[in-house]
């Protein structure tokens, strides 16, 4: 679903290495298609932005990047556009819900703005919510929800137009570890059911076990990759360059 292959990004002032901060030094993973992929590092290892720069978000100084069979780098601003409404779902730390809309309607807004025809954009709200446990809560607004019931509707909205790709940028970052653990089992659930990939960058090594696979990033390169261990077994994961 995924190829990444020698990305570099950095920050700083333009023509001058002094000062600069290399976020990313020659990253190369591959996420495979119908995988929950985890994507572990501390804090300023540049997971967010490899989060960004798969997700088009971004533009990497050097590299390539393989999206559900499509070079983004062969895409212009309106490619990336159609790229990011139409193939890639994104969740958020922060939600990122419209505090004036109900749960059904902020799941609905992708929707609206593809102008799906009414009944079916409703049809497609109604099976999102209920997927994500909240059909009973459909009318309700952010701000009468929980932390865990915004992030599932956060969850939905990423994949009202049933995109191929799910990104999601420390989703569980603002939930207690009990709904955190809720939300990612709900990750895998989707995956499963929706045929989605999903690509989860998270610091939480309690989460780990639920993906298929985990990259870890450390000082903006992937040093591990592999399966994650479970139950006390060791873990697969292999040392990488």
């Amino acid at each position: 679903m995924v190829i990444v292959e020698d990305l570099h990004r950095s920050y700083g002032s333009a023509g001058s290495d002094a000062g600069a901060v290399h976020a990313l030094r020659g990253v190369s993973c591959r996420v495979p298609r119908g995988e929950l992929v985890a994507l572990r590092g501390r804090s300023g290892s540049g997971k967010t932005t490899l989060l960004n720069l798969i997700g088009g978000l971004d533009t990497p100084d050097a590299g390539r990047i393989t999206v559900d069979g499509t070079p983004l780098a062969e895409l212009g601003e309106t490619g990336l556009l159609e790229m990011r409404r139409d193939r890639i779902g994104f969740v958020f730390q922060s939600f990122g819900l419209i505090p004036i809309l109900s749960a059904a309607e902020n799941v609905g807004v992708p929707l609206r703005l593809r102008e799906v025809p009414a009944r079916e954009r409703e049809e497609r709200v109604a099976l999102l919510l209920s997927l994500v446990g909240l059909a009973d809560h459909a009318r309700q607004r952010p701000g009468e929800l929980s932390g865990g019931q915004q992030q599932r509707v956060a969850i939905a909205r990423a994949l009202a137009n049933r995109p191929a790709l799910l990104i999601a940028d420390e989703p569980t970052g603002q939930l207690d570890a009990e709904t955190g653990l809720e939300v990612m089992e709900l990750l895998r659930a989707v995956v499963r059911s929706e045929g989605v990939t999903a690509l989860v960058a998270t610091h939480d090594n309690t989460l780990l076990g639920l993906a298929d696979r985990v990259l870890t990033l450390n000082d903006g390169l992937i040093t591990e990759e592999g399966a994650p261990s479970r139950e006390g077994e060791p873990s697969q994961a292999g040392r990488r360059g």
